[in-house]
């Protein structure tokens, strides 16, 4: 129980610090290119209701206005203090939820040992929910075109899952064989290949999508040194006692 509690502890406080340290780098880097990026896609709709709108005049009907009228446009926080504390609210949430992930299956392998292996950790996380999956499906801006939601979840879950289950083949089992083994299965789902939209045609540059995808990776990648960060330098003062690092939940 007191494993358990532990693991609960370094992980919502890791996951605090981490989803912070995410969310100011986002107000930097990535919140910006997102704003400009609605810029044109408002542009885009703009224009396309205002050519629907011309042809509707032509052939219009009693009472046709009222049969196509559609609801008010969906919730949304303000932008401000409002967005701006609902991204913290949802960076902190996710940030303790992989703070879990990792911490406990981080146990089950041995431990985290100190912050330096935490590092390692860290970017073990980054290059399974992050780098893999964003080599097929690169971070999106508002108003680009994707394929289908279904099919890029599924891509998604299992680039994940492969990435995750290679990189254990390849770091934990110290074998030539599963070495070979691992780098297969997380080259798989990139042969297979990630479900493309019908279309790539947008009116988001191609510069502002390309600077976006770079500055999404980078603070993930931030996002996920600190949090191995800090699991590994908290681990030692919580776990004191319990156990050694080469313990096991199991």
């Amino acid at each position: 129980m007191n494993i358990f509690r532990n693991v609960v502890f370094v992980a919502a406080i890791a996951g605090l610090l981490a989803g912070l340290v995410m969310t100011a780098l986002q107000a930097y880097a990535t919140v910006p290119l997102i704003l400009e990026a609605e810029t044109y896609e408002s542009a885009g709709a703009g224009a396309a209701g205002h050519d629907h709108g011309e042809a509707a005049a032509g052939h219009s009907h009693d009472g046709a206005a009222a049969g196509h009228s559609h609801g008010g446009e969906a919730w949304a926080p303000a932008d401000g203090f409002e967005r701006s504390a609902y991204t913290a609210l949802a960076n902190i949430v996710t940030g303790i939820g992989f703070a879990l992930l990792l911490v406990a299956v981080s146990e089950m392998a041995g431990g985290i040992a100190n912050w330096r292996q935490g590092l390692f950790w860290g970017f073990a996380g980054f290059a399974t929910f992050t780098l893999a999956p964003g080599l097929g499906l690169p971070p999106e801006l508002p108003g680009m075109p994707a394929a289908d939601l279904g099919a890029r979840q599924v891509w998604w879950v299992a680039t994940v899952a492969a990435t995750a289950a290679g990189l254990a083949l390849i770091a934990l089992r110290r074998s030539a064989i599963l070495a070979v083994i691992g780098v297969a299965v997380i080259v798989a789902p990139h042969i297979v290949g990630a479900p493309q939209p019908a279309s790539h045609d947008t009116a988001v540059p191609a510069e502002l999508h390309h600077s976006f995808v770079v500055a999404v990776t980078l603070t993930s990648l931030v996002f996920w040194l600190l949090l191995g960060a800090v699991a590994g330098a908290l681990r030692g003062r919580f776990f004191a006692g319990t156990r050694a690092p080469q313990g096991s939940l199991a």
